[in-house]
């Protein structure tokens, strides 16, 4: 939102409940922290072929993440609408981009992330009862299923409260958690390498590393799914207190504690593993465990399983800002947009992600999110596109936007770029796929959005949605251009009438902006 647009609803109600410093940098860490870190160094490994390469792989991915982190900086700073890539392109007026890219995003990506990771949750819950408490199949998959759909409701519920009420509260929480446990796996390491001198494997670091660029650029590809998720704050920024502050200093300081965290992990398994094993191990922590840990090492499967709850509940997070951030600008049917006014929570949009998350569960998660793994990337070039157009035809932004060098825009612009080529050489079939899924949004905008007025029966169904939800859920629907909506709603009936909705406070916005938050 630039500084002359009129406030809306959810822009009045997110004043009022907004995260402080240590709330925003428990999410970034938290985002980006999953299991990844257990599962991955073994291929980077098999690219690198040596330890030495494998840590420059590691510290590179972190710079690049660095570098990205900066450019989103200026960009949430300059833009204050929920929606990350989606509400940058729309502001810049590239609208057929910007639904494009968020049709995939709101129903397969989003959804599939949070099924995977809800039951990944439920395996590893599994696996570490295994030893007092053997399911056989099929009830261990039932069990798995179940407990997935426990935690992911759960944590939907948590957040259909104020965000500063209980969600981030429980983020830094969990975020302390996951930390203490990686803690454990890193002070063995160095425990093993400084104490018991185990540095054979650390001698000669960069012997018979693998030169082939192909290889070598396949590995930083491998490495930077591991830190995916430092945008996280750009789905929510009017949900940030006093972002051009918080921002900077949550998003440098939590992408640097993850680039730490991992290089000490991967320097941890190295002094304990060699090459080959860390090669050929399908979960490298539980391999590490069994030399260093002894008994605890059956811990393992949950500590993972609690690194877990944390990520899910900022994937949580990130789909329901995503799908508000793309109806309150009308691309999406009225209803989705509605916002608890008390709580500033989009509760239309997360019990929405709920059900298109549990209905992705019963169809094969690992392969749809490898058909849309090309729009993560793709939808970045046009982001950073957007951000340099902005800089060129000098557009207004807001007033404390954080301008940074034209140098890391360019940069990041050029990364993204080649991270869209990669997976063309790699996994053609795949990126096709995503490819042709981009382009079907597109003709779906062309659809929905170029007319001026859409049929009759798509105008009742969206007015009855909006108002069951907003009856059902306590909620008012938080359109940014509600004056200019023609396409949802007819001439003479309106999507809510007056004495329908509840009278929105317009002052005292910040009355207590001095009182510390977390």
């Amino acid at each position: 939102m630039s500084s002359d647009e009129t406030p809306t609803v959810g822009d009045i109600a997110a004043s009022r409940h907004q995260m402080g410093l240590w709330s925003c940098m428990s999410y970034v860490i938290a985002n980006i922290i999953g299991a990844g870190i257990f599962i991955t160094p073994g291929p980077i490994l098999q690219y690198t072929f040596s330890n030495g390469l494998a840590l420059v792989v590691w510290i590179g991915c972190g710079l690049i993440s660095l570098i990205g982190g900066i450019c989103y900086i200026e960009l949430g700073t300059s833009i204050h609408d929920p929606g990350c890539d989606f509400a940058y392109n729309v502001y810049v007026g590239w609208e057929g981009i910007a639904f494009s890219f968020m049709w995939v995003g709101v129903i397969m990506s989003f959804p599939a992330s949070a099924a995977v990771q809800a039951q990944t949750f439920g395996q590893y819950i599994v696996a570490g009862l295994d030893p007092v408490w053997h399911l056989e199949s099929p009830w261990d998959q039932i069990f798995e299923r179940g407990l997935g759909f426990a935690l992911i409701i759960i944590l939907t519920v948590l957040n259909l409260y104020a965000i500063d009420k209980y969600a981030s509260k429980f983020q830094i929480v969990v975020t302390v958690a996951k930390l203490l446990s990686l803690a454990i796996i890193i002070c063995a390491g160095f425990y093993y390498l400084i104490f018991k001198g185990w540095t054979q494997n650390l001698e000669h670091p960069f012997a018979g590393s693998n030169t082939s660029p192909g290889q070598i650029s396949l590995a930083f590809y491998g490495a930077l799914w591991s830190f995916a998720g430092w945008d996280i704050l750009n789905y929510g920024t009017p949900e940030i207190y006093r972002p051009r502050r918080t921002m900077p200093i949550a998003l440098i300081g939590g992408i640097t504690i993850v680039t730490a965290v991992y290089v000490a992990m991967n320097i941890a398994y190295m002094t304990v593993l060699t090459p080959g094993q860390i090669m050929n191990s399908t979960a490298v922590a539980a391999d590490f465990a069994q030399v260093t840990l002894g008994s605890f090492s059956y811990a393992i499967p949950f500590m993972i399983a609690l690194l877990l709850i944390g990520t899910l509940n900022s994937n949580i997070f990130c789909g329901s800002r995503f799908t508000h951030a793309a109806a309150r600008e009308g691309h999406l049917p009225t209803f989705l947009s509605c916002i608890n006014e008390d709580s500033n929570s989009p509760r239309a949009a997360l019990l929405f992600q709920l059900i298109c998350t549990i209905a992705v569960t019963f169809v094969d998660t690992n392969s749809l999110i490898n058909y849309v793994a090309f729009v993560m990337f793709g939808q970045r070039v046009f982001t950073m596109t957007a951000l340099m157009w902005i800089r060129y035809r000098k557009i207004p932004v807001h007033p404390d936007a954080i301008q940074v060098p034209i140098v890391f825009s360019v940069l990041f612009w050029i990364i993204t770029i080649a991270l869209v080529v990669v997976p063309f050489i790699e996994e053609t079939t795949h990126t096709i796929v995503g490819v042709g899924l981009v382009l079907m949004g597109l003709l779906l905008y062309i659809v929905f959005m170029k007319p001026k007025r859409l049929p009759d029966c798509l105008i009742r169904f969206n007015d009855g949605m909006t108002r069951i939800t907003c009856k059902l859920l306590f909620t008012t629907p938080d359109l940014k251009h509600h004056s200019e909506e023609t396409t949802l709603k007819s001439d003479d009936e309106s999507i809510l009438n007056q004495d329908e909705r509840t009278a929105l406070p317009t002052t005292s916005l910040a009355s207590d902006e001095t009182t510390l938050r977390l």
